[in-house]
Order: C-alpha cells, then structure tokens, then sequence
C-alpha cells in the first residue's frame, strides 16, 4: 500500500488559524453599522464569521497539506469577503481620496490637475494639511496614476467613493497577488499581513495612492535577488522593471525604494556575472521602470510640466508642520520647540543616505532587509507618522520568504583596505558609525533647538464658561532673526486650524516684542475637559522654527 501523504506541519495549521483570528479586529464594528442600514451586508458579514469558525477548526484537523491549502484559501476569499463589506459600508474616503477623485473629475473635463487649489474639498471634517506659511496644502501632490485609475469610475458618485475603489481594489489585487506567488505554506501570512489586524483595509477605504503603489511594487519584491540572474532580465524582470515604475507613479514612497533594490540587484548580479554585466542587466532594469513612469506622466510633463513638476514634489517642499511618532515628538510634545526645524529633514536625508551606504557596503548581511531600511530614514522626519512604515509591511513579508540571506551569499561587497584587514571587526563598526552620525548628529541638533518667541496669554474673552472667543498675547522674539509667527491652540496630538491674527505686526523684529489679538477660525474654540494640555503654538517659515507653551490655566482663567 502507498505510504498516506504527511501531514502539514504544526507551523503551517499555527500560521493559518492566526490569519483567520486576523479576520476578526474590526470586523464586530462594520457588522454593527451594516446591521442597521444594510442587512444584506450584515448577512454577508455573519456568514464570514461562520467561515471563520469553520476555517479555524479545519486548520487544526486536516491531515494533509493539500487540505490545508484549500483551507488558506477560504481564508483568503473571507478577507476579500471582509474588505469589500467594509468598503461598501465605508467608502467615502479622506483628504486623500477627495484629492485624488477631484483630480480625476479635472483630468477627465482637460482642466490642468496640478497647482489647483480646492478649498471647497475641506472642513466639515476632512482633514487640513497645514504648512509652516499659515496656510494649508488644497492641492493635489502626487504623481498621477490613482486618478488616472479613477477616472473610469467616477461614475460611482460624489465625495472619495472613486479613488477609495481603486485603493481599495488594488488592495485586494495586491492581496491575490503576493498569496500566489509566496510559497505555499506561507499563503496565510499575505493574508494576515494585507487583509487582517484592520491596518491595510482601513487605508483603501480612505483612499491613499499609497496602496495602489504597494500593489504594484508586490510582484517586484517577490524573489527580487534574482532579477536578472544569468545576465538576462527575460519576462518576469521585465515585469518587475515595468511594475517599479508604475509604482513610482502612483505615490512617491517607492521612490525611497528604488536605490535599494537597484543597489542590491547590482551587488547580486556581479557577484554572479562581473561588474560589466551587472551594470548592464540594472541599466536596463532600470530604463524599463523609467519607461513605465514616464507613459503615465507624459500628458502632464507635455501639458503643465512646471505644475507638474512642482506637484509631485509636493510632499518634499510643501513645508508640512511637524507631525508623526518619531524624533518630531521632542519638539512638539517634550520640549517648548526648536529654531532648527529644518535639521529633521536633513537628518532624515543623511540617514537615508547613511543606510544606502551601509546597504552597498554589507549587502550580505543587509540584502534581506532591504525592504524596510528605506522606512526607517521616515523616523528622524519632519513627517514621521507611522503610515509610511505600516502601508509597506506586505513588502516586509514578501522579502523575508523569497527573498533570505542565502540569496545574497555570493553578492559584490566593496572591500577597501580596512575593512577586510586583520582588524576589520572594529574598522566595520567604525565605518558603520561614521556613515550614521551625520544623521544622528543633525537629529540632535533639531531636538536641542530653542523655542525663539516667548509667549504669554494675557487675556480671553469667554462668549461661554466652556468657549473662547478671544486671545491676547504678549510675543517675544528672542533669536537674532525677524520672524513672521503664525499661531494655533492644539488640544493633542496634530494641528488644529491656524488662528487669525486681529491685531499684532505680521513680522517681529529679532529681540523685539509685541502685543497680538487672536480670533479662532471658526469663531469660537472649545474648550476641553480639564485636565486636558492645551498648547499655544507659533510656526515660522523662514527659518523654520516652532514655538509652543501651555496655557490652559491661563485661557480657562482669562487672564495670565
């Protein structure tokens, strides 16, 4: 008799039932919204939970591995499932869909899409992008394959519902993508990772071009050592090629990717071929991606090459105020602020530039981590929310299983002298540290900064007990610099609304001081419960700088 076929092993049933409890956050929430205004979708959602009952018991029972298989699989159709009862019942997005829907309502009409502000897009709301100049970001900043990918459906109605279809759709296609082409007992994991813990879902369905960009880069991640292998790109590299450029169209996070993943397709190649064919397979890697970057933005650099050209460098020069969970949160939360606001993004740049040297450098020991080096630069940012890390963890998983430290085994290291001598432990550490102090040296520089104005509140005018109507300020400029301040109150973490200056000098001379009457944007601020941190924030845009100071006694009480 034929030997019974083994049975799965115990890591595989353990990986899929965690993607199948993944499944469950968040659901409860979305069943209980479709309960009361959708009980087909409600319907639906109850029958994925019977799914995920039935999953969670076969994956510990079946005894063979093809069994199990078919079980990752329902698991994977009930997060589709999922997603798209999620979206149905949650589409109408963010400041990011209603950007990128706007945007393909303007390309569809041949209106110019880029350096067009929509103010009417905000509020009641929708979230404001607010810049270091007093203003706010009202238009559309990145490259445009999502609205390109909206236009067609436009027909879906008003508000973000387009662009979070396509964010949400690329999700899933994504999704299928990265379980096909992973190792079978690792299926689970791409479902886990893109569809369960609620993270990647909830970004679709608010519509960020981001997603779009991590679908497209998923089949270039997926066993990208051996792009090239043989000093031929063939199909599948040509794929990969035109895929990462794609996706540098449609966001510009994997524009931070892209020198990694040249670096290391180089190190790899000549490490196999010489040092000539390897910069042939990556020039050639490299001019296909350029090729499919360029088809997508060929009507705009033709048609508003300046807007164009400023819009898709937004996010790098619009000067965004500080937000995020990295070093940022020294001077917005810790201290009073810094006169050397401008240092996070050098330092952001430095280590970026630090950890492609340190990559070329070991690639051996680095390769694998490839697809998660770049994110780590977002850390010492003047933008460092955690978006930038999360919405490319699928990226993570699919590096980690095709792509191990044995595929970079025989890959080119530069080797000076130092570095591969007797004494090459200490000179590796030395070398490592050098390449990251220039970023760690600039990060300290922006937290140890001083706040340059001094501010005291020195009356409030209370419409109510609980509102303010009013603030005036003494303001002092205590840096050698003239600076034009701009002011809010935030209650937590962001921004809130920029007050409006009544009274008070647009610019304060350095070591000058003088007296401005605020009003509230919308009239009359709120106040929070007690015990709640408000905080008077000054902004600057030239030189960049931050002042803050608490005043909740001071605006509860009326007076300083």
């Amino acid at each position: 008799m034929p030997a019974p076929p083994a049975p799965p092993a115990q890591w595989h049933r353990v990986l899929t039932l965690l993607a199948d409890i993944g499944l469950l956050i968040g659901t409860r929430a979305v069943w209980t919204s479709a309960a009361g205004h959708r009980p087909a979708v409600a319907a639906v959602i109850s029958l994925c939970y019977a799914s995920i009952l039935v999953c969670g018991v076969l994956a510990l029972v079946v005894r063979r591995a093809r069994s199990l298989a078919r079980v990752d699989l329902c698991v994977l159709v009930t997060g589709v499932t999922l997603t798209l009862c999620a979206w149905i019942m949650l589409h109408n997005g963010s400041d990011e869909a209603l950007l990128t829907t706007q945007a393909a309502r303007e390309l569809a009409a041949g209106r110019p899409v880029y350096g067009q502000p929509w103010p009417w897009l905000f509020g009641h709301g929708v979230a404001l992008t607010p810049t270091v100049t007093g203003g706010y970001d009202l238009t559309y900043g990145y490259p445009p394959l999502a609205p390109l990918l909206a236009v067609p459906l436009l027909w879906l109605g008003h508000g973000g519902t387009p662009a979070t279809a396509v964010s949400t759709g690329a999700l899933i296609a994504g999704t299928v993508a990265l379980w096909r082409m992973l190792p079978t007992p690792w299926r689970s994991a791409a479902t886990l990772v893109c569809l369960g813990f609620g993270m990647l879902p909830s970004y679709g369905r608010l519509g960020y071009p981001a997603i779009v960009a991590l679908a497209l880069l998923v089949p270039v991640v997926v066993r990208w050592p051996r792009t090239g292998v043989g000093g031929r790109l063939g199909a599948a590299g040509l794929a990969r090629a035109a895929c990462l450029g794609l996706a540098c169209a449609a966001q510009q996070l994997p524009w931070f990717l892209a020198p990694f993943l040249l670096a290391g397709i180089y190190a790899v190649r000549r490490g196999e071929l010489g040092g000539r064919a390897a910069a042939l397979v990556v020039a050639r890697f490299a001019g296909v991606a350029a090729g499919g970057w360029l088809l997508v933005n060929t009507y705009f650099v033709v048609s508003e090459p300046g807007r164009w050209l400023t819009g898709i460098a937004l996010p790098l020069t619009q000067g965004a105020v500080l937000h995020g969970q990295g070093v940022v949160g020294v001077s917005l939360y810790l201290t009073d602020g810094s006169d050397r606001i401008d240092w996070y993004s050098r330092a952001s740049l430095l280590l970026l530039a630090g950890l492609l040297a340190l990559f070329a450098l070991f690639v051996r020991r680095l390769g694998p981590a490839a697809t998660v080096l770049p994110w780590c630069a977002f850390y010492l940012a003047t933008r460092s929310q955690d978006g930038y890390y999360l919405l490319m963890t699928p990226l993570w998983l699919a590096a980690a299983v095709t792509a191990p430290a044995s595929a970079f085994a025989r890959a080119w290291q530069p080797r000076p002298g130092l570095l591969s001598g007797p004494r090459r432990r200490p000179a590796r550490i030395a070398a490592t540290v050098l390449l990251l102090a220039p970023a760690l040296t600039a990060a300290a520089v922006a937290a140890t900064g001083t706040p340059p104005l001094r501010m005291r509140v020195t009356a409030a005018r209370h419409p109510t007990a609980a509102t303010v109507s009013r603030l005036a300020l003494q303001v002092t400029n205590t840096g050698d610099a003239a600076l034009s301040p701009h002011f809010t109150l935030t209650t937590g973490q962001g921004m809130d609304p920029y007050w409006r200056v009544v009274r008070g000098p647009r610019t304060l001379p350095a070591h000058g001081t003088a007296r401005y009457e605020l009003r509230p944007p919308a009239g009359r601020f709120t106040l929070p419960r007690p015990g709640v941190r408000i905080r008077l924030r000054a902004f600057t845009a030239s030189p960049q700088t931050l002042s803050s100071t608490d005043v909740q006694e001071a605006v509860r009480g009326g007076a300083d």
